[in-house]
């Protein structure tokens, strides 16, 4: 587990479509919340202009066993067949010895894991678009998924919705200024609370 005690946290997960990665850089635009994001590591090879510890940390299948044997992850899990996500604890002690509030842009499972391992240092935001015809049609007008993996991404998002009671607030964005302002409202109480001795 992490070394610092008294860091805080904001965790953000949402079904793909929902908006959520749009709220957590305008969140991380904000100076006055004194937010800093965590890098997740991977074991996926980069796309494009994906740089290693700005991005992602690309870490090596052995190099990711590693960090699980050795309790290097916060949390972890297989997301695709042979493909792994997780959170260092060395990248947590950073930002928290950095006195920064760690701010997560991860999916539902990951969400839900670290709100358990962080228990109420943690904040977890989960996000929702205003219905499932709406997600579907924000999902079809990205226009980088086939018709396929649109049908994927909406049956795991049905499911993703069963988990939002594992999470400490649920966020409608209906409309996105709106959202970013509740978001807002919410992380600043979080961070501004006295944390317990």
């Amino acid at each position: 587990m992490p070394s610092n005690s008294t860091g805080k946290a904001v965790i953000f997960s949402a079904p793909s479509g929902s908006g959520k990665t749009t709220i957590v850089r305008r969140l991380l635009e904000d100076a006055q919340l004194n937010l800093a994001f965590s890098v997740s590591a991977t074991t996926r090879p980069p796309r494009g202009k994906e740089v290693h510890g700005h991005d992602y940390y690309f870490l090596s299948s052995d190099e990711f066993n590693a960090q699980i044997a050795s309790g290097g992850l916060v949390e972890w899990e297989e997301v695709y067949p042979g493909k792994f996500y997780g959170t260092l604890t060395s990248e947590l002690n950073r930002l928290w010895d950095a006195g920064k509030t760690v701010v997560f842009d991860v999916d539902v499972v990951g969400g839900a894991n670290l709100r358990e391992k962080l228990g109420e240092r943690a904040l977890a935001i989960f996000i929702q678009a205003p219905s499932l015809d709406v997600l579907r049609e924000r999902l079809e007008r990205r226009g980088t998924e086939t018709p396929a993996r649109v049908e994927e991404r909406m049956a795991k998002a049905q499911w993703e919705m069963r988990q939002q009671g594992k999470f400490d607030r649920v966020l409608v964005n209906d409309q996105l200024d709106d959202a970013c302002a509740a978001a807002k409202e919410w992380v600043h109480a979080h961070t501004e609370e006295t944390p317990l001795l």
